[in-house]
């Protein structure tokens, strides 16, 4: 098979999801890295560490030298092997390090040596971050934005998905956007998380096309944040409300915010573990919100969700979430949605439930 030239093709990279071997150390690697890259590194973290003293204090002739000691005989062995599963794994991919220099030219070297020809991304990740920044400005500025909002159970996430041109903002951050809506899994660094929302945006521009749907979030999405002009843009942008009766949001709230969440720790952590920690999740979720919410409206509250969590401990029954699900969305975030929907200036393009939302879409595709 002839051997593939190193590319500086970075759009295609990210639209075609091309797997990418990270050579970077793990510090570097766990700071920000892209959606299909894999971490095999050249040297570990107390390697780079020590390297990086030498080429301070001696220069970088030294500090290749020590990096030649460092990672030889059977740590060199290992680290090739690794990177042989890799490109076994995915032929088409490309490896980098941090600026397409001595780190990946070494390891395509050390790959070519053991007998495989495999291409590098030239300019590496600093390259590769800057591509990423530079066009997410340019989709935000020129892209036209379509808002799905709607109170709290409303099931935004579920229409916006079967939204013609979507991007899951919430799903990009590994966060449902509110006090219950940490995930069982970590979040991404802010990193990780611009250079998704990124990948995400050049597929709408490039593969769909036409406006792109949204969901209507505050500029912080748990940790992750929004890049400020994308808020801005957003605050501006038209606006398609989502509604749905209120024996239907309570059931949505449960089914995420319960069902869901008890599944999810119970898989990660066990039966008896993954109860007590879906339980104080529940309950952290309601602490966080207790100036809000004032003091006997937060002791009320908590109060049902203790008594909903007692009664679904012994006899397995939901029935008691409903109390305190319609309470708080009653008496909390109802009220505050109003008065957010009210200081809204865009134009709301259409209201009503599910169907008519997706059913306007359809007809009005076009920018």
């Amino acid at each position: 098979m002839a051997s593939r030239p190193d590319t500086d093709n970075y759009l295609d990279l990210f639209l075609n999801d091309t797997p990418l071997m990270d050579v970077r150390a793990p510090v570097e690697f766990a700071k920000g890295s892209f959606p299909t890259a894999e971490n095999a590194p050249l040297m570990n973290d107390e390697e780079r560490h020590r390297i990086g003293i030498c080429y301070k204090e001696k220069g970088q002739e030294k500090a290749i030298e020590l990096g030649h000691q460092l990672v030889s005989g059977d740590i060199k062995a290992q680290r090739i092997e690794a990177w042989k599963r890799f490109t076994t794994r995915h032929p088409s991919g490309y490896l980098y390090c941090f600026r397409g220099g001595l780190r990946s030219h070494l390891t395509q070297q050390w790959i070519k040596e053991s007998g495989i020809d495999y291409p590098l991304v030239k300019g590496g990740y600093k390259a590769l971050r800057r591509f990423l920044i530079d066009s997410l400005d340019q989709q935000i500025e020129s892209g036209h934005f379509r808002i799905l909002s709607g109170r709290t159970g409303t099931g935004k996430t579920r229409v916006l998905l079967e939204l013609p041109n979507p991007v899951d903002l919430e799903g990009l951050a590994n966060h449902r956007g509110s006090s219950f809506g940490r995930q069982v899994t970590p979040q991404p660094s802010q990193i990780d998380f611009e250079n998704r929302l990124a990948v995400a945006m050049l597929k709408a521009h490039h593969q769909v096309g036409g406006p792109v749907y949204l969901e209507d979030e505050s500029r912080l999405i748990g940790r992750c944040a929004l890049p400020e002009a994308m808020k801005e843009k957003m605050a501006q942008a038209p606006l398609m409300i989502l509604e749905r009766p209120m024996a239907e949001r309570i059931a949505i709230i449960r089914a995420d915010y319960v069902e869901d969440m008890l599944a999810s720790y119970v898989a990660r952590d066990g039966e008896s573990a993954g109860w007590l920690n879906f339980r104080d999740y529940l309950l952290s979720a309601v602490d966080r919100i207790r100036k809000r919410l004032g003091g006997d409206r937060y002791r009320q509250l908590r109060q049902k969700m203790l008594d909903a969590l007692d009664e679904q401990e012994a006899k397995g029954s939901l029935a008691g979430h409903h109390l305190w699900i319609e309470a708080l969305l009653n008496d909390y975030y109802d009220p505050m949605y109003d008065y957010q929907l009210s200081q809204k200036q865009g134009r709301i393009l259409v209201r009503g439930e599910p169907g008519a939302i997706l059913q306007w879409a359809r007809v009005h595709t076009a920018t």
